[in-house]
């Protein structure tokens, strides 16, 4: 038996998140969804730019800034050529920046729905022990517990008590581990070897049908 299988899962985010903001049509806070189009604008020299959000609920308008008052100098080159030409990943980038919209709002609808791309680094499926590393392309709330329990079919009842039994470890340490969302560079580590369906798991955990 192989010691231990290594994979990468990289996990992408399907849905942005989401501003809630005063709607001046609706006259409540509504849910604003990015449209995934740029606007821009020159006076000058000096450029400001902005990615375009709609209310869910009537379609108004929320301009996100991106920069304002910019000398066009100072500008990124390929930054300038996305909002030239609406460049779908380069907006993507920016709707998923969850971080960057905490400037405008705390209030945020976030989404847990990914997409998971895995990748054998090492080993195969005869093995004791399983090491997952995390690649994430942008933040999500997605729980780790949920995750592994979607990805493995092992229920969270059993992750659970694989980790108070110090068979399950995710680094870096974290208190109540399982229960926090997913992040970019985590490892988790799970020992198999006792478990009569590790080949299973390991199965699962590498993507195969």
């Amino acid at each position: 038996m192989s010691h231990t299988l290594t994979v990468q899962w990289t996990i992408e985010p399907q849905t942005a998140p989401r501003p809630l903001l005063a709607c001046s049509r609706c006259g409540g806070h509504r849910p604003f969804l990015c449209s995934d189009k740029t606007r821009l604008n020159a006076n000058g020299c000096r450029l400001d730019a902005w990615l375009i959000y709609r209310c869910a609920v009537c379609e108004d308008t929320w301009n996100r800034p991106i920069f304002e008052r910019r000398n066009v100098a100072n500008v990124d080159p390929d930054a300038l050529a996305a909002l030239q030409g609406n460049d779908p990943a380069w907006i993507r980038q920016v709707a998923f920046d969850i971080e960057g919209l905490r400037q405008y709002t705390d209030r945020i609808e976030d989404f847990a729905d990914c997409h998971v791309e895995r990748r054998v680094l090492s080993g195969t499926t005869d093995c004791a022990r399983l090491e997952i590393l995390l690649v994430a392309t942008g933040a999500s709330s997605l729980r780790v517990d949920r995750l592994l329990s979607t990805e493995l079919a092992v229920s969270r009842a059993r992750l659970t008590r694989f980790e108070a039994d110090g068979l399950l470890t995710l680094l870096p340490e974290a208190r109540k581990g399982l229960q926090r969302p997913i992040r970019h560079g985590s490892r988790i580590v799970l020992d198999l070897a006792a478990e009569d369906d590790r080949a299973e798991i390991a199965e699962r955990a590498r993507g195969a049908s």
